[in-house]
């Protein structure tokens, strides 16, 4: 069962990165695609006027962070739901790379696309450059962005219910173990989401006298996953079995980290509550011998399409809100396997309810011309 999970994550893997990668050039860029060909038996008649002349939109994706199977689901997202409805949509990630993020954004604002929907961008910077996107009539929607750009008006700031996420997996960690509790806090300050996050963690340690943080790490790197399980295997060693019960990992890359240390040091008494969710945290998450119990999430694929539905909102000149959380679902490891198949994204849904569904943002002309571009 592990070996044909691992063939059927892995195969789709490769086909969510293909799908965003494209033929791409060597800073990540995708090459634009043809503009789609409409079904003239399909009436146009109830879309916007901005699209009713079948001529679509042009779209940029540009994305800071990247290297992980969120990434490349989300970006698979906006992608797959912006070509839906018509649009050419090319897509970019920094891999963590600043100066290339903001590169991408000037880039962007000199060639001739309509919307942007820009994620990650977590500093001053990112609200110098969406202004200017701004000030030069794009339409634009962030996403786990910092949220000085919820000044600009017309932009639409979006974001996993990060207060939902970081209570789902804290919730459950104090009622596993009565309150009582020394913990590893996994956690990496200056990102909008991780602060959010934060003052969740914090509220329940207030609230929790019982629940003791013993140890905390965290970087943003390519290699975080890398250096959060050497870290985690040194603070191991400094703790013996009894002095560390459970694991808060903030962020998939840390809990796949913690997972590797706690099973090459033979410490499976320690349990792990993460946050986020990807093939591989399944894979790893359906391994009985894991220490991986929970982690709460949002389908980053879904993200990615209610970002593009927003953006389309905003090119037909509708209203859209200043500010969207999409809803969160806690995963167990019991609910995965139980399952007598193995599960990843595609058919998560199967065992959590409403996994990657939502009508957020739908418009009726939205489904005329998903159906007008129809392949």
């Amino acid at each position: 069962m592990k070996n044909r999970f691992f063939n059927a994550a892995f195969l789709l893997t490769i086909v969510l990165t293909l799908l965003v990668t494209g033929c791409s050039s060597n800073n990540g860029e995708t090459a634009e695609s043809t503009q789609a060909k409409g079904n003239p038996e399909v009436s146009l008649d109830n879309v916007p006027e901005r699209f009713a002349n079948g001529e679509g939109a042009k779209i940029k994706v540009i994305r800071k962070i990247g290297g992980d199977d969120h990434t490349a689901q989300f970006l698979a997202g906006a992608k797959e739901e912006g070509e839906a409805l018509g649009f050419t949509v090319d897509v970019f990630t920094a891999n963590g790379d600043t100066a290339k993020f903001h590169d991408a954004i000037a880039q962007g604002l000199e060639e001739d696309y309509d919307g942007f929907i820009i994620s990650h961008g977590d500093d001053e910077a990112t609200v110098d450059a969406v202004q200017k996107l701004v000030d030069a009539g794009k339409s634009v929607v962030t996403f786990d962005s910092n949220e000085g750009l919820a000044e600009i008006g017309g932009v639409t700031l979006t974001s996993q219910d990060d207060e939902a996420l970081a209570k789902l997996a804290l919730d459950q960690l104090v009622q596993d173990t009565n309150g009582e509790a020394n913990i590893v806090y996994l956690w990496v300050d200056g990102f909008p989401p991780m602060v959010r996050r934060n003052a969740v963690y914090q509220d329940i340690l207030a609230n929790n006298s019982g629940i003791k943080e013993v140890e905390r790490f965290g970087v943003a790197a390519a290699d975080t996953s890398v250096q959060t399980q050497n870290a985690v295997a040194a603070m191991l060693n400094k703790h013996p079995k009894g002095e560390i019960d459970a694991i808060f990992a903030t962020w998939d890359a840390f809990a796949i980290g913690a997972a590797r240390a706690i099973k090459e040091a033979g410490r499976d008494e320690i349990k792990i509550y993460g946050i986020d969710v990807s093939n591989a945290d399944l894979q790893e998450m359906q391994n009985e011998e894991s220490s991986w119990k929970y982690t709460a999430a949002v389908d980053p694929k879904l993200i990615g399409a209610v970002d593009m539905r927003l953006l389309a909102k905003k090119l037909a000149g509708e209203e859209t809100p200043e500010a969207y959380n999409l809803e969160a679902s806690l995963i167990s490891q019991e609910a995965l396997l139980q399952s007598s198949e193995p599960i990843n994204m595609v058919n998560l849904a199967d065992t959590v309810e409403g996994w990657g569904q939502s009508t957020a943002f739908e418009e009726e002309w939205m489904k005329t011309l998903k159906e007008y571009y129809k392949k």
